[in-house]
Protein backbone atom coordinates (compact mmCIF):
# COMPACT_ATOMS: atom_id res chain seq x y z
CA UNK A 1 0.00 0.00 0.00
CA UNK A 2 0.81 3.58 -0.41
CA UNK A 3 0.22 5.31 2.59
CA UNK A 4 -0.02 9.12 3.74
CA UNK A 5 1.23 10.00 6.91
CA UNK A 6 0.15 12.93 8.68
CA UNK A 7 1.45 14.49 11.90
CA UNK A 8 1.50 17.71 14.13
CA UNK A 9 3.83 17.44 17.11
CA UNK A 10 3.55 19.80 20.44
CA UNK A 11 5.35 22.24 18.97
CA UNK A 12 2.55 23.10 16.53
CA UNK A 13 4.96 24.22 14.04
CA UNK A 14 3.43 22.97 10.72
CA UNK A 15 2.05 19.43 9.02
CA UNK A 16 4.93 17.40 8.34
CA UNK A 17 3.67 14.69 5.31
CA UNK A 18 5.26 11.63 4.18
CA UNK A 19 4.36 9.48 1.56
CA UNK A 20 5.50 5.62 2.55
CA UNK A 21 5.25 2.52 0.73
CA UNK A 22 4.90 -0.19 2.70
CA UNK A 23 4.88 -4.20 1.93
CA UNK A 24 4.44 -6.91 4.69
CA UNK A 25 6.97 -9.99 3.64
CA UNK A 26 6.87 -12.85 5.90
CA UNK A 27 7.95 -11.92 9.65
CA UNK A 28 9.07 -8.33 8.38
CA UNK A 29 7.16 -5.11 7.29
CA UNK A 30 9.10 -3.66 4.67
CA UNK A 31 9.03 0.40 4.45
CA UNK A 32 9.98 2.44 1.59
CA UNK A 33 10.38 6.31 2.57
CA UNK A 34 8.79 7.81 -0.83
CA UNK A 35 9.26 11.57 1.11
CA UNK A 36 8.36 14.17 3.26
CA UNK A 37 6.95 17.93 3.03
CA UNK A 38 6.66 20.44 5.72
CA UNK A 39 3.53 22.72 5.35
CA UNK A 40 2.81 25.40 7.70
CA UNK A 41 -0.59 26.23 9.18
CA UNK A 42 -2.42 28.67 7.44
CA UNK A 43 -2.24 32.59 9.09
CA UNK A 44 -3.98 32.43 12.34
CA UNK A 45 -4.58 28.29 13.36
CA UNK A 46 -1.20 28.52 14.80
CA UNK A 47 -2.17 30.75 17.42
CA UNK A 48 -5.45 29.86 17.57
CA UNK A 49 -3.88 26.46 18.94
CA UNK A 50 -1.56 27.87 20.93
CA UNK A 51 -3.79 30.22 22.39
CA UNK A 52 -6.34 27.16 23.06
CA UNK A 53 -3.85 24.84 25.14
CA UNK A 54 -3.68 24.34 28.67
CA UNK A 55 -3.98 25.99 31.03
CA UNK A 56 -5.38 29.24 29.21
CA UNK A 57 -9.29 28.47 29.15
CA UNK A 58 -11.22 27.86 25.90
CA UNK A 59 -14.82 27.35 24.68
CA UNK A 60 -17.00 24.32 22.54
CA UNK A 61 -17.11 27.40 20.27
CA UNK A 62 -12.81 27.33 19.74
CA UNK A 63 -12.89 23.78 19.71
CA UNK A 64 -15.30 22.97 17.05
CA UNK A 65 -13.27 25.60 14.73
CA UNK A 66 -10.06 25.17 15.63
CA UNK A 67 -10.74 20.78 15.18
CA UNK A 68 -12.45 21.93 11.56
CA UNK A 69 -9.89 24.08 10.86
CA UNK A 70 -7.21 21.34 11.75
CA UNK A 71 -9.17 18.91 9.53
CA UNK A 72 -9.02 20.80 6.28
CA UNK A 73 -5.62 21.63 6.84
CA UNK A 74 -4.74 18.30 7.02
CA UNK A 75 -6.85 17.56 4.45
CA UNK A 76 -4.84 20.12 1.78
CA UNK A 77 -1.76 18.91 3.33
CA UNK A 78 -2.94 15.37 2.68
CA UNK A 79 -3.64 16.33 -1.41
CA UNK A 80 -0.67 17.63 -1.60
CA UNK A 81 1.14 14.13 -0.15
CA UNK A 82 -0.78 12.51 -2.65
CA UNK A 83 0.20 14.53 -5.91
CA UNK A 84 3.73 15.59 -4.97
CA UNK A 85 5.10 12.60 -3.45
CA UNK A 86 3.32 9.81 -4.63
CA UNK A 87 2.34 10.59 -8.03
CA UNK A 88 -1.03 11.14 -7.36
CA UNK A 89 -1.87 7.27 -6.34
CA UNK A 90 -2.33 6.47 -2.51
CA UNK A 91 -4.41 4.03 -0.60
CA UNK A 92 -5.13 5.18 2.36
CA UNK A 93 -4.22 8.05 4.53
CA UNK A 94 -3.24 8.27 8.65
CA UNK A 95 -3.70 11.53 10.96
CA UNK A 96 -2.38 11.88 14.12
CA UNK A 97 -4.19 15.03 14.08
CA UNK A 98 -3.09 17.61 16.63
CA UNK A 99 -2.92 16.91 20.10
CA UNK A 100 -4.88 20.02 22.47
CA UNK A 101 -4.76 17.98 25.52
CA UNK A 102 -3.79 14.66 27.36
CA UNK A 103 -4.33 14.10 30.85
CA UNK A 104 -1.93 12.97 32.99
CA UNK A 105 -2.88 12.93 36.91
CA UNK A 106 -0.89 11.12 39.10
CA UNK A 107 1.45 9.14 36.75
CA UNK A 108 -2.11 7.59 35.16
CA UNK A 109 -3.52 8.66 31.68
CA UNK A 110 -7.55 9.58 31.79
CA UNK A 111 -7.83 10.97 28.32
CA UNK A 112 -6.22 12.27 25.29
CA UNK A 113 -7.78 15.06 22.56
CA UNK A 114 -6.46 15.19 19.13
CA UNK A 115 -8.32 17.82 16.97
CA UNK A 116 -8.39 17.54 13.22
CA UNK A 117 -11.62 16.25 11.92
CA UNK A 118 -10.88 13.22 9.49
CA UNK A 119 -13.90 13.45 7.42
CA UNK A 120 -12.31 17.22 6.04
CA UNK A 121 -9.48 14.73 4.89
CA UNK A 122 -11.85 11.51 3.45
CA UNK A 123 -13.75 14.25 1.53
CA UNK A 124 -10.72 15.89 -0.14
CA UNK A 125 -8.98 12.47 -0.95
CA UNK A 126 -11.84 9.97 -1.61
CA UNK A 127 -9.10 7.69 0.45
CA UNK A 128 -10.26 6.02 3.75
CA UNK A 129 -8.58 7.81 7.12
CA UNK A 130 -7.01 6.33 9.90
CA UNK A 131 -7.39 8.74 13.27
CA UNK A 132 -7.56 9.46 16.96
CA UNK A 133 -4.63 6.74 17.24
CA UNK A 134 -3.69 7.38 21.28
CA UNK A 135 -7.28 6.69 22.14
CA UNK A 136 -7.56 2.97 22.10
CA UNK A 137 -4.51 2.52 24.17
CA UNK A 138 -5.58 4.75 26.87
CA UNK A 139 -8.58 3.25 27.08
CA UNK A 140 -6.72 -0.19 27.93
CA UNK A 141 -5.02 1.19 31.15
CA UNK A 142 -1.91 2.48 28.55
CA UNK A 143 0.23 5.94 28.43
CA UNK A 144 -1.26 6.51 24.77
CA UNK A 145 2.80 7.71 24.07
CA UNK A 146 5.11 7.29 23.05
CA UNK A 147 3.34 5.68 20.01
CA UNK A 148 7.34 5.81 18.02
CA UNK A 149 8.14 2.84 19.98
CA UNK A 150 6.03 1.08 17.34
CA UNK A 151 8.45 1.42 14.66
CA UNK A 152 11.57 1.94 17.22
CA UNK A 153 11.04 -1.45 18.77
CA UNK A 154 11.24 -3.18 14.69
CA UNK A 155 13.63 -1.01 13.54
CA UNK A 156 16.17 -1.25 16.63
CA UNK A 157 16.05 -5.04 16.62
CA UNK A 158 18.08 -5.64 14.15
CA UNK A 159 21.16 -3.18 15.17
CA UNK A 160 20.94 -4.58 18.89
CA UNK A 161 21.87 -8.10 17.64
CA UNK A 162 24.34 -6.86 15.26
CA UNK A 163 26.27 -5.08 18.27
CA UNK A 164 25.07 -6.99 21.10
CA UNK A 165 24.00 -3.83 23.00
CA UNK A 166 21.26 -2.41 24.05
CA UNK A 167 20.14 0.60 21.73
CA UNK A 168 18.08 3.80 21.84
CA UNK A 169 15.46 5.68 19.53
CA UNK A 170 15.35 9.29 20.66
CA UNK A 171 12.91 11.71 19.28
CA UNK A 172 13.43 15.54 19.65
CA UNK A 173 10.09 17.17 19.69
CA UNK A 174 7.92 19.76 21.75
CA UNK A 175 8.95 16.78 24.42
CA UNK A 176 11.96 14.46 24.39
CA UNK A 177 10.89 10.49 24.05
CA UNK A 178 12.70 7.54 23.98
CA UNK A 179 12.61 4.06 23.14
CA UNK A 180 15.32 1.19 24.60
CA UNK A 181 15.73 -2.20 22.70
CA UNK A 182 17.79 -5.01 23.94
CA UNK A 183 18.03 -4.21 28.08
CA UNK A 184 15.17 -6.51 28.66
CA UNK A 185 11.74 -5.92 27.28
CA UNK A 186 11.19 -2.81 25.16
CA UNK A 187 10.61 0.10 26.98
CA UNK A 188 9.67 3.55 25.84
CA UNK A 189 8.73 6.81 28.15
CA UNK A 190 8.28 10.50 27.69
CA UNK A 191 12.04 12.07 29.22
CA UNK A 192 10.78 15.30 29.78
CA UNK A 193 10.99 18.88 27.82
CA UNK A 194 12.95 18.99 24.44
CA UNK A 195 11.82 22.01 22.30
CA UNK A 196 8.87 22.99 24.20
CA UNK A 197 10.98 24.84 26.82
CA UNK A 198 13.04 26.17 24.09
CA UNK A 199 10.48 27.63 21.96
CA UNK A 200 8.27 29.21 25.25
CA UNK A 201 11.42 31.13 26.25
CA UNK A 202 11.80 32.64 22.81
CA UNK A 203 8.57 33.83 22.17
CA UNK A 204 8.79 34.89 25.69
CA UNK A 205 11.72 36.97 25.39
CA UNK A 206 11.48 38.04 21.54
CA UNK A 207 8.00 37.39 20.00
CA UNK A 208 9.32 35.00 17.85
CA UNK A 209 8.83 31.13 17.46
CA UNK A 210 11.88 29.37 17.93
CA UNK A 211 15.92 29.38 18.43
CA UNK A 212 16.17 28.73 14.62
CA UNK A 213 20.09 26.98 14.48
CA UNK A 214 19.87 27.33 17.77
CA UNK A 215 21.93 30.71 17.54
CA UNK A 216 21.32 32.27 21.00
CA UNK A 217 21.94 29.39 23.14
CA UNK A 218 25.44 28.54 21.45
CA UNK A 219 25.97 32.13 22.75
CA UNK A 220 24.95 31.39 26.15
CA UNK A 221 26.26 30.11 29.18
CA UNK A 222 24.10 27.41 31.03
CA UNK A 223 23.45 28.67 34.77
CA UNK A 224 23.95 25.57 37.16
CA UNK A 225 21.95 26.64 40.03
CA UNK A 226 18.79 27.33 37.79
CA UNK A 227 19.69 23.77 35.83
CA UNK A 228 19.59 22.04 39.54
CA UNK A 229 16.09 24.25 40.32
CA UNK A 230 14.56 22.69 36.63
CA UNK A 231 16.03 19.03 37.77
CA UNK A 232 13.81 19.49 40.82
CA UNK A 233 10.50 18.84 38.57
CA UNK A 234 9.00 15.59 39.50
CA UNK A 235 8.36 14.14 36.79
CA UNK A 236 11.96 13.27 36.11
CA UNK A 237 11.65 10.94 39.40
CA UNK A 238 8.90 8.81 38.06
CA UNK A 239 9.25 5.38 36.66
CA UNK A 240 8.08 4.40 32.90
CA UNK A 241 6.15 3.95 31.39
CA UNK A 242 5.04 7.62 31.59
CA UNK A 243 4.33 10.42 29.48
CA UNK A 244 3.97 14.27 29.69
CA UNK A 245 3.26 17.30 27.39
CA UNK A 246 2.21 20.80 27.35
CA UNK A 247 0.10 20.64 30.36
CA UNK A 248 2.74 20.13 32.13
CA UNK A 249 5.61 22.17 30.30
CA UNK A 250 3.37 24.99 29.35
CA UNK A 251 4.47 28.82 27.86
CA UNK A 252 3.80 29.66 31.99
CA UNK A 253 5.98 27.03 33.45
CA UNK A 254 9.28 29.46 33.42
CA UNK A 255 7.70 31.81 35.07
CA UNK A 256 6.38 29.40 38.02
CA UNK A 257 9.29 27.59 38.67
CA UNK A 258 12.03 30.19 38.32
CA UNK A 259 10.08 33.41 39.56
CA UNK A 260 12.35 35.99 40.83
CA UNK A 261 15.19 34.34 38.40
CA UNK A 262 18.09 37.30 36.51
CA UNK A 263 17.62 34.39 33.64
CA UNK A 264 13.96 35.82 32.96
CA UNK A 265 15.06 38.69 31.60
CA UNK A 266 14.93 39.12 27.91
CA UNK A 267 18.47 40.13 27.86
CA UNK A 268 19.36 36.89 29.67
CA UNK A 269 17.53 34.91 26.82
CA UNK A 270 20.63 33.73 25.89
CA UNK A 271 21.91 32.04 28.97
CA UNK A 272 18.41 30.91 29.61
CA UNK A 273 18.09 29.36 26.31
CA UNK A 274 21.94 27.89 26.69
CA UNK A 275 20.54 26.48 30.40
CA UNK A 276 17.79 24.70 29.06
CA UNK A 277 19.49 23.38 26.27
CA UNK A 278 21.44 21.33 29.29
CA UNK A 279 18.05 20.29 30.93
CA UNK A 280 17.07 18.36 27.74
CA UNK A 281 20.42 17.10 27.68
CA UNK A 282 20.80 15.76 31.21
CA UNK A 283 17.21 14.67 31.12
CA UNK A 284 17.72 12.14 28.52
CA UNK A 285 20.83 10.68 29.85
CA UNK A 286 20.09 10.06 33.13
CA UNK A 287 16.82 8.63 31.68
CA UNK A 288 19.13 6.29 29.63
CA UNK A 289 21.58 5.55 31.66
CA UNK A 290 20.62 2.53 33.89
CA UNK A 291 20.21 0.31 30.44
CA UNK A 292 23.42 0.85 29.26
CA UNK A 293 23.00 1.88 25.54
CA UNK A 294 25.83 1.82 22.93
CA UNK A 295 23.68 3.74 20.70
CA UNK A 296 21.50 6.02 20.62
CA UNK A 297 19.50 7.14 16.69
CA UNK A 298 17.88 10.81 17.30
CA UNK A 299 15.07 12.32 15.90
CA UNK A 300 12.84 15.44 15.53
CA UNK A 301 13.40 19.06 15.34
CA UNK A 302 15.29 19.16 18.26
CA UNK A 303 17.90 17.47 16.49
CA UNK A 304 18.28 20.08 13.92
CA UNK A 305 19.64 22.62 16.72
CA UNK A 306 23.48 22.36 16.94
CA UNK A 307 23.35 23.74 20.68
CA UNK A 308 21.47 20.58 21.87
CA UNK A 309 22.86 17.50 19.38
CA UNK A 310 26.83 18.91 20.82
CA UNK A 311 25.04 18.80 24.70
CA UNK A 312 23.52 15.51 24.09
CA UNK A 313 26.85 14.21 22.42
CA UNK A 314 28.87 15.48 26.20
CA UNK A 315 25.95 13.99 28.47
CA UNK A 316 25.35 10.36 26.47
CA UNK A 317 29.34 9.33 26.45
CA UNK A 318 30.05 6.97 25.50
CA UNK A 319 27.06 5.43 23.54
CA UNK A 320 26.88 7.52 20.46
CA UNK A 321 24.75 9.58 19.19
CA UNK A 322 23.86 9.51 15.66
CA UNK A 323 20.83 10.65 13.04
CA UNK A 324 18.18 8.02 12.64
CA UNK A 325 19.04 9.09 8.85
CA UNK A 326 21.93 6.28 9.58
CA UNK A 327 19.17 3.57 9.58
CA UNK A 328 17.60 4.52 6.44
CA UNK A 329 14.55 6.99 7.68
CA UNK A 330 14.56 10.84 7.44
CA UNK A 331 14.99 12.67 10.83
CA UNK A 332 12.34 15.27 9.94
CA UNK A 333 9.51 13.13 8.52
CA UNK A 334 10.17 10.08 11.08
CA UNK A 335 7.14 10.46 12.93
CA UNK A 336 4.96 10.57 9.54
CA UNK A 337 6.67 7.84 8.42
CA UNK A 338 5.63 6.59 12.03
CA UNK A 339 1.73 7.50 11.49
CA UNK A 340 1.49 5.89 8.06
CA UNK A 341 3.15 2.75 9.54
CA UNK A 342 0.34 2.30 12.77
CA UNK A 343 -2.47 3.13 10.22
CA UNK A 344 -0.67 0.40 7.83
CA UNK A 345 -1.03 -2.07 10.54
CA UNK A 346 -4.40 -1.40 11.72
CA UNK A 347 -5.30 -1.55 8.34
CA UNK A 348 -4.31 -5.14 8.30
CA UNK A 349 -5.54 -6.07 11.86
CA UNK A 350 -2.75 -5.91 13.80
CA UNK A 351 -1.93 -4.39 16.94
CA UNK A 352 0.33 -1.42 16.88
CA UNK A 353 1.20 -1.01 20.80
CA UNK A 354 3.75 -1.94 22.96
CA UNK A 355 2.30 -3.17 26.18
CA UNK A 356 5.80 -2.62 27.44
CA UNK A 357 6.20 0.69 26.38
CA UNK A 358 2.79 2.28 27.06
CA UNK A 359 1.88 0.38 30.15
CA UNK A 360 -1.03 -0.97 28.57
CA UNK A 361 -1.75 -4.88 29.83
CA UNK A 362 -2.51 -6.00 26.29
CA UNK A 363 -1.80 -4.50 22.40
CA UNK A 364 -4.72 -2.90 21.10
CA UNK A 365 -5.37 -1.93 17.72
CA UNK A 366 -4.48 1.52 17.02
CA UNK A 367 -7.26 4.49 15.75
CA UNK A 368 -10.60 4.39 14.08
CA UNK A 369 -11.26 4.20 10.25
CA UNK A 370 -13.37 6.69 8.30
CA UNK A 371 -14.11 5.78 4.89
CA UNK A 372 -13.41 6.99 1.94
CA UNK A 373 -15.95 7.57 -1.07
CA UNK A 374 -15.96 3.79 -1.65
CA UNK A 375 -16.87 1.12 0.31
CA UNK A 376 -14.37 -0.43 2.70
CA UNK A 377 -12.58 -3.41 1.67
CA UNK A 378 -10.06 -4.28 4.57
CA UNK A 379 -8.09 -7.64 4.02
CA UNK A 380 -8.00 -10.76 6.36
CA UNK A 381 -5.71 -10.11 10.07
CA UNK A 382 -1.93 -10.44 9.23
CA UNK A 383 0.58 -11.40 11.71
CA UNK A 384 2.65 -9.10 13.01
CA UNK A 385 5.87 -8.41 11.94
CA UNK A 386 8.85 -8.41 14.64
CA UNK A 387 11.23 -7.08 12.01
CA UNK A 388 11.52 -3.39 9.69
CA UNK A 389 13.54 -3.37 6.76
CA UNK A 390 13.84 0.36 4.88
CA UNK A 391 14.74 0.41 1.43
CA UNK A 392 15.21 3.15 -0.74
CA UNK A 393 12.55 4.01 -3.46
CA UNK A 394 13.44 2.28 -6.89
CA UNK A 395 14.37 5.17 -9.49
CA UNK A 396 11.56 5.10 -12.38
CA UNK A 397 10.32 6.81 -15.09
CA UNK A 398 7.02 5.65 -15.57
CA UNK A 399 3.92 8.24 -14.43
CA UNK A 400 1.65 6.66 -12.07
CA UNK A 401 -2.01 6.62 -12.68
CA UNK A 402 -4.57 9.28 -10.91
CA UNK A 403 -5.91 8.76 -7.18
CA UNK A 404 -7.96 6.20 -6.49
CA UNK A 405 -11.33 6.31 -4.27
CA UNK A 406 -10.62 4.14 -1.97
CA UNK A 407 -7.74 0.96 -2.26
CA UNK A 408 -8.29 -1.24 -5.72
CA UNK A 409 -6.93 -4.76 -3.66
CA UNK A 410 -7.63 -6.38 -0.13
CA UNK A 411 -3.67 -5.14 0.72
CA UNK A 412 -0.69 -6.36 -0.57
CA UNK A 413 0.33 -10.40 0.23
Amino acid sequence: MIVIGLSSGTSVDGIDVAATRLVLDGDAVVLTPLGHLEIAFPDGLRNAVLDALPPAPTTCEAVCRIDTALGQAFADAARRGIDELAGGRADLVVSHGQTLFHDVADGAVHGTLQLGQPAWIAEATGLPVVSDLRARDVAAGGQGAPLASVLDVLLLGDRVAAAGAPAAALNLGGIANVTVVGAGEPTAFDTGPANALLDAAVRRATGEHQDTGGVRALRGTADPDVLAALQREPFYGRRPPKSTGKELFDPGYLDRVLAGSALLDPARVADLLATLVELTAVTVADALRPYGVAEVLVSGGGARNPAVVAALERRLAPARLRPVESAGLPGDGKEAHLFALLGFLTWHGVAATVPTCTGAPAPTLAGRISPGAGPLRLPDPASPPSRLRVVPPARTTSTPGPTRPGPTRPGPT
